[in-house]
Parts: structure tokens; C-alpha cells; sequence
């Protein structure tokens, strides 16, 4: 039959141009388009042969990689539905063929484009001709007897001719470019590359997908290369599978698969969504951190996605939270707005529907572990806890989810971590608040002054050590069942009951007038490094400590403002002096004989040092400290 031949519908030079430097950022996606046709080949057979049981081949359903590094051809095959001659001219020979004009001008405007356009637009086999100069297809129809050849080299034209094929499917034949590393373009006719291609993006194709390699034998003396086929896809997608179908070693090995990692995760998640669109998702949490949780520049693994078994990106983020970063596993959907390359998603409702329903199981399983299992739940918050605390700085998520699975360090004996559950539980019944103090380290809380009253009347503290904690406690201090977090750190606190304060006001009173001129003197002293000295209610061994006003910034917060060259606003502590320590009562003897005695400005410096040193903080001048230290030593010797 007479070879014919026919322009492309569509400005083809342009539209491949556009193809080859636009729409695809990785050259090797060709090979995961050109297998996602196929698999759709099989499928197409595999429905219509319910009805027509003829139409299926003998053999197996299979997607076969042939690969010749002395010709540079690559040839992919496939005994699916095939082709008539008149589905090559429609499919094929008319790119984008839901409307060109309006494709090329979407895609001149932006990548992004418009999530209805895969799907619409047939533009996968034209990846092709990122790494090919010449593309041909043998193609057959199932239930047909004559095949087509259809070939281009992507000039403007291509042919059409009668050709023979033995069985139904289809046959793509790649004349490969030259390497070319600058351009990525790898050696498409390796072996090795090919496999870690086909491992990487179609590993879960439903169908084998197998690589014809020439192997040597020996025979008779003689050494001979043999064809044989080696299968590149493990097809192990066990989220498609019922749970109560997939064993325990089978989720290990898959998790192993995915991350490399060789430590057996903490838990999995098998999940799935219906409805308006469906997704299944099979989540693990690891027993490690790994090296790069807090270098999110770093990580390259983590949410992988699929759109039906085929693999679209490595580490999607946008279907995870920052805190929860540390979720590995996939998310398969079946219809995923993708744009038209399937390298980026489109922000839409069905992201945000995914997010939300993975963020909700997950947390659920966190729960459900910390309630059946506090040990390993333990295990988890050592390794897991500083980041899921992020989660509580974002104003739109639900707090109380995160608050029911924090524990943090208390000063209760007995307990060196405690759930907030389980300290309220433990609260007063007139107790109002959770008592929290928040400092760079659990060795530095346990030993400040703030919590000496609070020891003296067995009120239980909550300390908070992480970098995290100093945000969303200064941020907007959160309530758990009812009950407000007060910092015993900040402000006047006076834990005196109603008949105490009552009994005590007239000594109190005295106190304060007695102090009165003392206060006075060391304020003026200090006054550079502090906005006031006054006395205090909530010290009872320590002689001073330094105190936050409501409002002001904790120092540690400061310090991570400054690291992080943001402006912060000056501010100054309280000092607040212990009336009942021996230092005050002998500075005020001191006092009443002279009123300007040097020493009362020497020991309100180092009242004012002590006080920073106890809470973990720096001194400006240290070296002034220590000496004014050392002559207090040298004369009190």
C-alpha cells in the first residue's frame, strides 16, 4: 500500500520546543510517560476482554523495554488494546487535540497550568522527543488483523503506512539523541539507567515491565550471548491491598523500600479516602529521627506521590504539615490535579481535602498509641516531640489536638515527664492554672528561684526546654480542658491563700516600709540593667531573681530573635529581692549606719548576676562579676 504522508494538526515545531525546555524539568520522565500509556493499553484490553474473553492474548499482560547501545534505539512493547490506523492519525497525529491554540497559549503564560489539562490534552508521548531524533509505532488493534507503522522525526509531518505485527499491542521505537550531560540527557540505551529509572517512577505499574538484556552462556567450549528478560518493577503497591491481606514483615520491607531506612518504623497507617475522589495513603512513622529534620533544605524524602500506581514526585509537601514532617509513606490518588507535565500540583480543594484527612489519622494514631502503649509513645516524644510542638504555633490549627499528646518535664516526684492530662488530674482543687516555666535546659529549671514557693506549697511545675516551646507559649498562651497556662516566671505571683494574706498584711506592710529606702538605693544601682527592684513573695531560699513583666519578651526568646537577625525591642526585668534572706537583712543593717556605703552598690550588682546566672542567662561583662566576687570572698577570708 502507497506510504502516506500528513501535516500534524498543530503548530508541531513550537509545541515540541515548548515540550523539550518548558514543560518537563527531567528528561527521564519520557520513559514513566511512555509506560503509563502502555499500562493504560493493558487496562483497555483487560475491560474489554470481560465482555470479549477473544481479545485477550495468551500470554500475560507485560510492558516490554528493549534497549540497542550500537543502534541508540530504545524500543517499549506492549500486547494491549493497539491502535487502528485510524485511532495513530486521530491520537497521535494530532497533539493536544482538545483545542492546540488555547494549550500553547496556557502554557506561554505559565507552568501552572490549568488542572483540567491532563487528561484533555494527550501530550505524554511527545516527551519522546526530549531524548529521540525519530520516533516510530507499530501499533495493532485487539480483534484487527492489519497493523499500522506511524513515524515522525518531529519536523511538522509524519507517515502512515500498512504494516505487519503479529499479536495486538503496540510497539514504540526511540532513535536516541547523543548523550548529553549538560542538557540532561543520559545514556538511555544503559542498562543500568534504565532500571533505576523504572524503579524510581513505575515501580508500582500493575503490570511486569521487563528489560530484554543480552547475557552470555557457556556451551560447548563456547561463550554465546542469550536474550532474556529481566523484570525491572517490584509492582508491590500494598496500599492498594486490604490491610487485613498485607502482613506485618510485608509493611517493614515495603517501608525499608521506600526510605532506606533499615530500622523498623514505630508504627504504620493504612488509610483511604472515597467519596467526591479517592486516594489511599499508607503512612509510617520512623523509630529515629533522621539527620535532616531540622534542615528542611536537606531532606529529600518523605511523602511520596502516586496518581493510580505511578510515581509524580518524591517529597510532597504540600500533603503534610511542617510538623509533621517526619511522616514518611505514599499517597496514591486516582484523579489528582496535576499540571500538564505532572511535575507540579494545583493548589485545589482536593489537596486540601488529602492534607486534612492524612493530618486527622495520623494524629488519631499518635493518640491511640500514647493511650495503649505509653512506653513506645515515650519513645516517640524523645525522638518526634520538639517538631510536633510546631504544630502549635499556626493560628489555624486545632491546638487541643497537639496539647492532648505533649508531655513535657515536671517537678512532681516520681514523674520526670508528665502528659497535661495527667498534671491536671493532679491539680488542686483550687488551683487555677497550669504552672509552667520555660528556660534553655531541665538542669537550669529544676534549680531556679522562681519555683521555691511553688516547692513550698507542692504545687506541681511543668518545665518546657525546647526552642519551640518559648514561641507558642509567648504566642498566644493556649487552655487545656479549661484550665489557663500562667508562667511562674512572669508577673507578681503570690500563692498566699485569702486568710494568709489577710494575716499577713500588717507584717507585710512593715516589710515593705522597712525596705522601702534599701529598694530604693539598689534600684539606682542597678537601674541600667533592670526597670525595677522590689520585693518578693515567691522566693524563700534564693536571696534574688529576675522576673518578667506581662507583656515583655522571656529572654530566651530574645536571644533566638536576636540569632535570627531580627529587630527586638529593649527591655528590662524586675529584680526582685528576697525579704527574709540573711544578704537583704545585713544590706539593710548596713543601710541605716550609711546610707552611701559602696558596698550597697556592689552587692546589688551581684544580686543582680546571681540572679541572671540562676535563670541560665549571659552577663554582659563577666569579668567585672567575677571580680567584684573575688574581693567579696577576699575580705569576707
Amino acid at each position: 500500500m502507497t506510504t502516506e504522508t500528513h501535516e500534524f494538526q498543530a503548530e508541531v515545531k513550537k509545541l515540541l520546543d515548548l515540550m523539550i525546555h518548558s514543560l518537563y524539568s527531567n528528561k527521564d520522565i519520557f520513559l514513566r510517560e511512555l509506560i503509563s500509556n502502555a499500562s493504560d493499553a493493558l487496562d483497555r484490553l483487560r475491560f474489554e476482554g470481560l465482555t470479549q474473553a477473544e481479545l485477550l492474548p495468551e500470554e500475560e499482560l507485560r510492558i516490554r523495554i528493549a534497549a540497542d547501545p550500537e543502534a541508540r534505539t530504545l524500543v517499549l512493547d506492549d500486547n494491549g488494546i493497539g491502535m487502528t490506523r485510524d485511532e495513530l492519525v486521530e491520537n497521535l497525529g494530532t497533539i493536544a487535540r482538545s483545542g492546540t491554540l488555547e494549550f500553547l497559549r496556557t502554557v506561554e503564560k505559565s507552568s501552572d497550568a490549568s488542572p483540567d489539562l491532563i487528561g484533555q490534552f494527550g501530550v505524554g508521548f511527545y516527551s519522546s522527543f526530549m531524548v529521540a531524533d525519530e520516533v516510530s509505532v507499530l501499533s495493532r488493534r485487539a480483534g484487527e488483523e492489519d497493523a499500522t507503522l506511524w513515524k515522525t522525526d518531529g519536523s511538522g509531518e509524519y507517515t502512515v503506512e500498512t504494516a505487519k505485527r503479529e499479536t495486538a499491542g503496540t510497539t514504540i521505537t526511540l532513535h536516541l539523541k547523543a548523550v548529553d550531560a549538560d542538557d540532561g540527557i543520559s545514556d538511555y540505551a544503559d542498562e543500568w539507567t534504565l532500571r533505576q529509572i523504572v524503579t524510581r517512577f513505575s515501580d508500582f505499574v500493575s503490570y511486569p515491565v521487563r528489560l530484554t538484556v543480552m547475557k552470555k552462556e557457556e556451551g560447548d567450549d563456547i561463550a554465546k550471548a542469550v536474550e532474556t528478560e529481566e523484570p525491572l518493577n517490584s509492582m508491590k503497591a500494598i496500599w492498594t491491598r486490604p490491610a487485613s491481606d498485607v502482613s506485618d514483615e510485608e509493611y517493614k520491607e515495603f517501608y525499608s523500600h521506600i526510605t532506606h531506612d533499615h530500622e523498623d518504623p514505630l508504627l504504620h497507617l493504612a488509610t483511604a479516602m472515597e467519596g467526591n475522589f479517592e486516594a489511599r495513603a499508607l503512612l509510617y512513622l520512623p523509630s529515629s529521627a533522621p539527620v535532616d529534620l531540622y534542615h528542611r533544605e536537606m531532606a529529600h524524602r518523605g511523602i511520596q506521590l502516586y496518581v493510580r500506581r505511578v510515581f509524580i514526585m518524591d517529597e510532597c509537601r504540600d500533603l503534610m504539615p511542617e510538623y509533621l514532617r517526619f511522616v514518611k509513606g505514599v499517597v496514591d490518588a486516582e484523579d489528582l490535579s496535576l499540571n500538564v507535565s505532572r511535575e507540579m500540583l494545583q493548589q485545589d480543594r482536593q489537596i486540601l481535602a488529602i492534607r486534612k484527612h492524612l493530618v486527622k489519622k495520623v494524629l488519631e494514631s499518635l493518640k491511640a498509641l500514647k493511650q495503649e502503649d505509653e512506653e513506645k509513645y515515650l519513645g516517640f516524644w524523645a525522638q518526634f516531640g520538639p517538631v510536633l510542638k510546631e504544630g502549635l504555633l499556626p493560628f489555624d490549627e486545632k491546638k487541643e489536638r497537639i496539647l492532648d499528646l505533649l508531655y513535657a518535664a515536671t517537678t512532681h516526684d516520681g514523674h520526670p515527664l508528665t502528659s497535661l492530662s495527667g498534671y491536671v488530674e493532679r491539680m488542686a482543687e483550687d488551683q487555677e492554672a497550669i504552672y509552667y516555666m520555660t528556660g534553655p535546659s531541665r538542669e537550669v529549671l529544676v534549680g531556679s528561684p522562681h519555683l521555691e514557693a511553688f516547692v513550698d506549697k507542692g504545687l506541681e511545675v511543668l518545665l518546657f526546654s525546647d526552642p519551640v516551646d518559648e514561641v507558642w507559649l509567648e504566642q498566644m498562651p493556649p487552655e487545656f480542658e479549661g484550665k489557663k497556662f500562667q508562667s511562674v516566671g512572669r508577673g507578681e505571683i503570690d500563692l498566699t491563700s485569702k486568710e494568709e494574706k489577710e494575716e499577713q498584711e500588717s507584717d507585710r506592710n512593715q516589710e515593705a516600709e522597712a525596705y522601702k529606702d534599701l529598694i530604693q538605693c539598689m534600684g539606682n544601682a542597678v537601674q541600667k540593667d533592670v526597670k525595677e527592684v522590689r520585693l518578693s513573695h515567691r522566693l524563700k531560699q534564693s536571696p534574688s531573681c529576675l522576673v518578667v513583666d506581662e507583656g515583655d519578651l522571656s529572654p530566651q526568646l530574645e536571644a533566638m530573635l536576636r540569632q535570627a537577625g531580627q529587630a527586638v525591642p529593649e527591655r528590662k526585668p524586675i529584680l526582685e529581692l528576697n525579704p527574709d534572706h540573711a544578704i537583704l537583712k545585713r544590706l539593710q543593717e548596713i543601710f541605716e549606719k550609711d546610707g552611701t556605703d559602696p558596698r550597697l552598690s556592689e552587692y546589688a550588682e551581684l544580686l543582680f548576676g546571681q540572679a541572671v546566672l540562676a535563670e541560665g542567662g549571659h552577663l554582659e561583662d563577666p569579668g567585672a562579676f567575677t571580680r567584684k566576687l573575688s574581693l567579696l570572698m577576699e575580705k569576707a577570708l
